[in-house]
């Protein structure tokens, strides 16, 4: 008898470890979408993921238009010049495409298509200069081999 219960407590124990370890290792779509794009410091940091590549993006000319009104704090400002820059809580954000720090006037040039994912940290951020006390935006375009191509087409 004492072997009997011995079996099923250690079954028991088997079968809710396995399910916990389940539990854990099931990543929601946006933690796998940063896990594919994102490395270093920009992975760890937190923040809001949005899937761009699954988004009706294609009308906007400057990727922060398609931004405002989607993340909290963000304000976008027109330059004198032409140059939308974005604005978190008060503060200039830093702007990095594929974690490489770039200018706003950068995204002018950058299609919205060529966007597969966009990261927006809206506290301090260690990799920054200066810590990125205005918040982060990091933008990562779709890589090549990720690309569909259809080679038979005319």
């Amino acid at each position: 008898m004492k072997k009997i219960l011995f079996i099923a407590a250690l079954f028991t124990i088997t079968l809710a470890t396995v399910g916990q370890t389940q539990v854990r290792n099931s990543k929601s779509p946006k933690e796998i979408l940063n896990d594919r794009y994102s490395s270093g410091l920009f992975k760890n940091a937190e923040g809001t993921i949005f899937d761009i590549e699954n988004e009706n993006v294609q009308s906007y000319f400057n990727i922060l238009d398609w931004l405002q009104g989607r993340v909290a704090g963000l304000q976008v400002f027109t330059s004198w010049s032409g140059i939308r820059v974005p604005v978190i809580r008060g503060s200039v954000a830093t702007i990095y495409v594929d974690e490489m720090r770039m200018d706003a006037s950068f995204l002018n040039s950058l299609s919205v298509n060529d966007i597969g994912m966009i990261k927006v940290i809206k506290g301090p951020f260690a990799g920054a200069i200066g810590n990125g006390g205005g918040g982060t935006i990091a933008i990562y375009t779709i890589r090549a081999d990720e690309e569909e191509f259809d080679l038979n087409s005319d």
